[in-house]
């Protein structure tokens, strides 16, 4: 027995998840809806990965505030809200492009008697307010990325300035010892739960694939094939932006493999941040940057999400034989990317932003019912893609902070 637990230890986590998520489709596709009797083990994992959340960003990220100039801070933020804006936009472009080309839901119609609550869309205005917290400790227990952020750059800040201050700088560097001693701690603390992971993936794709079965695969499966290989074309932009920019591809598949796998399974950009945030310190980029970009694309950035709004519209179009028109497409892209940033951190958020396209679009709103029996297998790759794009993001913009660091002239 214990040869075999040392041999599990021993194994690479790559391996181990892969397994699991072999095993797990399988057993779902076995034993169905009987898998829900695992699903606590799933539950599990989310809770630990969870757990992690807040000390990481916390803790990550006053760190790597004290190790960079303000001013770089500043320019590193730019960079990240750019590329983020960029690629969403470019997302819903390649969704449209791919479905136009498929055209998925020709020759479907849809159940009019079938309606369909639309959750509130909460806005870009209160988003942006939420980026400053109120109450400091709701922000933390109500898991407000936004608000983290904006809590741990404030302190980060004060710590470097208190550190750089001539009457506190003993006072500063015993503050900056404690984060730093936390942020390991809670970096030993992710290592234990690695072993998790493989077992809690195992019981959600069991759970999902259980719950899921082959009749809404079946019935629906025009839409989902074309969103995956919408999904595929914009992995091979990401791939293209890494080769501009000489990011090593095999380097950074090697460490983000892990993430995105865990992504898929658990369909939580969030959830899944402890594994994204340790991807990228394999991946020896710059912990100032990864630790505010991370969390804030877990937040902002989806762009899986901005490909399921382009070819959902596409497909609800045709589903009522009224093809988008140029201007109706130029409107998916402007609304759908505001869309993805006002319905930042909100549960459901993509069948938000879906509704607020068709309500600006005049789609009818029972195609979004009836998308909402494909929501699981269209999360799995979309969210898969959001950490992908995360991640790459904070690759490309490490090298050129890299770069320009190594511009600078040595001063004596």
């Amino acid at each position: 027995m214990k040869t075999i637990w040392r041999g599990y230890i021993d194994a690479s986590l790559i391996l181990k998840i892969t397994v699991a998520l072999i095993l797990g489709i399988i057993a779902g596709l076995i034993f169905g809806e009987a898998t829900s009797v695992i699903a606590p083990f799933g539950d599990l994992l989310l809770h630990l990965l969870k757990f992690l959340i807040i000390p990481l960003i916390l803790f990550t990220l006053i760190v790597g505030v004290n190790q960079s100039r303000i001013g770089d801070l500043g320019r590193m933020g730019g960079k990240v809200f750019l590329y983020y804006l960029l690629t969403s936009a470019l997302a819903i472009v390649v969704g449209i492009a791919v479905a136009s080309i498929f055209e998925p839901g020709i020759g479907m119609t849809i159940d009019t008697n079938e309606k369909f609550d639309v959750p509130e869309n909460p806005g870009v205005i209160r988003v942006l307010l939420s980026v400053v917290p109120d109450n400091i400790v709701t922000a933390f227990s109500e898991l407000n990325l936004l608000g983290i952020i904006f809590t741990a750059l404030a302190f980060g800040i004060a710590i470097a300035s208190l550190r750089s201050s001539e009457d506190y700088s003993e006072l500063g560097d015993h503050v900056y010892k404690v984060m730093e001693g936390l942020n390991e701690a809670t970096l030993s603390i992710m290592n234990v739960i690695l072993q998790y992971v493989p077992i809690g993936i195992f019981a959600i794709i069991a759970k999902t694939v259980g719950n899921q079965g082959m009749d809404t695969l079946l019935a629906l499966g025009d839409m989902v094939l074309v969103l995956y290989i919408a999904l595929l074309v914009h992995v091979g932009i990401y791939i293209l932006f890494m080769l501009l920019t000489k990011v090593s591809i095999k380097n950074f598949f090697k460490h983000a493999r892990t993430p995105i796998v865990t992504a898929f399974v658990t369909q939580s950009s969030s959830g899944t941040l402890p594994l994204t945030l340790d991807a990228a310190k394999n991946m020896g980029l710059s912990k100032s940057l990864y630790g505010f970009s991370l969390p804030l694309g877990a937040t902002i950035n989806m762009d899986g999400a901005a490909i399921r709004i382009a070819i959902s519209a596409v497909f609800a179009a045709n589903m009522v034989g009224d093809p988008l028109s140029f201007t109706d497409m130029l409107q998916v892209v402007l609304v759908g990317t505001l869309a993805s940033v006002g319905t930042a951190g909100v549960p459901g958020a993509g069948i938000i932003m879906i509704a607020t396209v068709f309500a600006q679009l005049g789609l009818p709103m029972e195609a979004v019912g009836l998308l909402t029996a494909i929501d699981a297998l269209v999360g799995m790759g979309c969210t898969s893609l959001n950490v992908t794009g995360d991640l790459v993001g904070t690759a490309i913009i490490s090298k050129t902070e890299t770069r320009k660091k190594g511009k600078q002239p040595v001063m004596s």
